[in-house]
């Protein structure tokens, strides 16, 4: 996986443009006090990540769409393989849940993004 797919835009945290500069201001998403905060341009290519008030409501679907993923993966292997009781499996989900909050945060965002930006390697850049 390398430059020029959107993938690696959304999983190691890069401009769906230049795919350089990063998209969030740090790249670990524990770390709760700025798990969320965004760039509001890519250092590099200047490509504007904050498009419009509301532009990520979109990022809402794709992040349910991760989650139900998520959620019947763990049904099956939980309840369908290892016949696990009713309990334990809520247990451990929603325990999977709270913590895989902020990694789905940033990947339903960066998804979205990479909806509507391609790549564009002659897009002059500022970064090496």
């Amino acid at each position: 996986m390398g430059k020029g797919n959107k993938l690696y835009s959304i999983f190691f945290n890069k401009c769906p443009r230049c795919q350089k500069g990063n998209f969030f201001t740090v790249n670990n998403p524990y770390n709760l006090k700025q798990f969320d905060k965004m760039n509001e341009q890519c250092l590099c290519c200047g490509e504007r990540f904050l498009k419009e008030p509301g532009y990520y409501t979109g990022a809402l679907y794709v992040s349910y769409a991760y989650y139900v993923a998520l959620i019947v993966n763990c049904f099956i292997v939980f309840e369908v393989i290892l016949d696990m009781d009713l309990t334990y499996f809520l247990v451990i989900l929603v325990t999977l849940i709270i913590l895989l909050t902020p990694p789905v945060f940033r990947l339903a965002r960066l998804t979205w993004i990479n909806f509507f930006v391609s790549f564009d390697p002659h897009k002059p850049t500022s970064c090496p």
